[in-house]
């Protein structure tokens, strides 16, 4: 849609009540911040807006987790002598990567952006956003060519991002001493420590910290909410595409997952510290790039590493308990939550899919399978078959599936309304109930009902030109979006996969829309304060279970009610609480 100039001027002008853009001072052209643990060096970088942007990247904030720390809880960072070189990412942790990306097992950096540093005689306090990327503990970082300042900094916020240790490095569990699990949320932690020690010397408020996390991020986000580990190290919480409260289950080791990685990279899998010792003997990379053959079917299983619920080894204790169970029994921290999905999660997934006559052909016939797999839910037992039933009898009827809902792709315009058609009404919704939209429905609601402060819902629906998914044949001209991730293009400037949106860009009205909203729930606790000009004119009520408003985040931003209840009301009922509670032993 096209936005006139005056309309998008207007816009601009009203979104930025809630920031403010000061004139630029004589500004050093490498600044320089003194903390507890030493001087850093960084360098400049300019926002979207003009706003200068201190930018220290690369800081070490844990030992390197290398040689015997390995498959071990991180620990702090030492003090330094000198001035730390703080201009450049530090390497991300492994996974399979291509290019020239710089990747190593001593990968714990994290980046801090500002646009105001202290003075002698002024402490800005600055809101804090600690920002966990994606990548389904197996892939990603929170390097600056991903995860660009530029939007989110001419918000008057300090931004945080980093790395965590991935994969078989961060999540490896054998339920033992040998290795307890959760070693990448306990990354995490660090880092929040590290934040809160030290962010008031970069500008930021130690007092208010959120902690924004999207997909395996906003998992992160809400196991941090009830951990002991992370009681009192941050102040609101953003859940983005995934919570940690939905149908998949939670065991106490990951043993069946982690023999599975000794055999991948040759090492027996007779018991625990065979298995711990060998796989110490085998190079980070080789573990990273072992992830394709980790698993069974496609993507499944959808969750390959999990948390686990971690047993009394003399430890700090990152998981005391199943997720829900600590829920229900209000057992978490009780501070503003914002949490919500984009409009069509995974329907690149069922695009996939429908394009596959092979992939539908096994899905057809080993459907008691796969659909755990593919579905984040217990395996091979009585009760996981009655789930597969019921899933497939509620989204394809008991069809048959196969390759008569396979079309030729030729006609894009055709074949685009075609899979809308198709999609909306089959295939995609499962994949999107299965990934995110359940876990964040169930969370959001449990969250309302047993938190003192507000919870905010929204749904993502703005279909802009650009995608993380476009259709196929349509050689990257016709996004199918907004599918996971998409939000994130108008949150952060990925300069490897989107344009820089400017001022005169449709986009930027996207930007400067959601940034605000995200930075004002940093500031007071609310997307949309009254003390704020209002965003379209509207107002942002919290979520309650009678209710159940979400902002529908669209061209304009919009109340509605009851966010794809009939579907959610499926899997409530195939997933009940009282089940979903227990700790199980883990099948894969």
């Amino acid at each position: 849609m096209m936005i006139s100039r005056d309309v998008l001027l207007f816009a601009i002008i009203s979104l930025a009540q809630c920031s403010s853009n000061k004139p630029k001072e004589d500004l050093p052209a490498e600044p320089l911040v003194n903390t507890p643990l030493g001087q850093y060096q960084g360098s400049l970088l300019t926002s979207t807006l003009g706003k200068t942007i201190y930018s220290f990247r690369g800081i070490r904030y844990a030992q390197p987790p290398v040689e015997d720390l390995r498959f071990k809880p991180p620990l702090p960072i030492k003090k330094h002598e000198g001035t730390y070189n703080a201009k450049e990412d530090g390497a991300i942790c492994p996974q399979p990567t291509g290019g020239s990306v710089s990747v190593s097992e001593d990968c714990l950096f994290a980046n801090v952006y500002t646009t105001k540093l202290p003075t002698k005689n002024e402490n800005p306090r600055k809101p804090v956003i600690v920002y966990i990327h994606p990548g389904a503990f197996y892939g990603l970082s929170g390097r600056s060519v991903d995860v660009g300042p530029h939007y989110f900094m001419n918000q008057d916020i300090v931004l945080v991002t980093f790395n965590y240790r991935l994969g078989a490095l961060g999540f490896l569990s054998t339920g033992d001493k040998e290795a307890p699990g959760n070693n990448g949320f306990k990354d995490q932690v660090v880092l929040m420590r590290w934040v809160k020690e030290n962010i008031a010397h970069f500008g930021g408020d130690p007092t208010s910290i959120t902690l924004f996390g999207y997909s395996a991020g906003a998992m992160s986000v809400t196991l941090h909410l009830m951990s002991p580990m992370s009681k009192g190290l941050f102040h609101k919480g953003i859940i983005g595409s995934f919570s940690g409260l939905g149908q998949w289950p939670v065991g106490r080791d990951q043993l069946v997952i982690t023999k599975r990685q000794a055999r991948v990279v040759g090492c027996p899998d007779d018991n625990s510290t065979i298995i711990v010792k060998c796989l110490k003997t085998k190079s980070a990379q080789e573990l990273g790039n072992s992830l394709s053959q980790m698993f069974d079917f496609k993507y499944g299983p959808g969750l390959l590493w999990k948390p686990v619920v971690e047993g009394e080894f003399g430890q700090e204790r990152f998981l005391t308990d199943h997720p829900i169970k600590l829920i229900l029994e209000g057992k978490f921290q009780k501070i503003p939550i914002l949490s919500g999905i984009t409009a069509e999660e995974f329907a690149n997934r069922a695009i996939e899919m429908i394009r596959d006559p092979e992939y539908l052909k096994q899905l057809d016939e080993r459907w008691d399978t796969l659909s755990p797999l593919l579905f984040l839910y217990e395996r091979d037992t009585k009760r996981s078959k009655e789930i597969s039933r019921g899933l497939r009898s509620f989204y394809f009827g008991d069809k048959k599936l196969d390759s008569s809902v396979q079309l030729p792709l030729t006609h894009v315009s055709f074949v685009f309304k075609f899979l809308l058609r198709m999609i909306n009404k089959i295939s995609f919704q499962i994949f999107n109930e299965a990934a995110t939209g359940f876990a964040v429905n169930r969370g959001v609601k449990l969250l309302s009902e047993k938190n003192s402060q507000p919870v905010y819902y929204y749904c993502f629906s703005y279909r802009g030109k650009y995608s993380y998914f476009y259709l196929p044949e349509s050689n990257g001209t016709i996004p199918y979006g907004p599918v996971h991730h998409d939000d994130l293009i108008y949150l952060f400037y990925s300069s490897t996969l989107f344009p820089k949106f400017e001022k005169s860009d449709p986009e930027f009205r996207v930007v400067q829309k959601l940034t605000t909203m995200w930075a004002n729930f940093a500031r007071t606790g609310k997307p949309i304060p009254e003390t704020c000009g209002r965003l379209d004119h509207a107002e942002w009520e919290p979520f309650n279970s009678k209710t159940k408003k979400y902002m529908d985040i669209g061209d304009t931003l919009k109340m509605k009610e009851k966010l794809y209840e009939d579907r959610y009301t499926v899997w409530e009922k195939l997933f009940p609480l009282s089940e979903s509670e227990k700790i199980q032993d883990i099948s894969y």
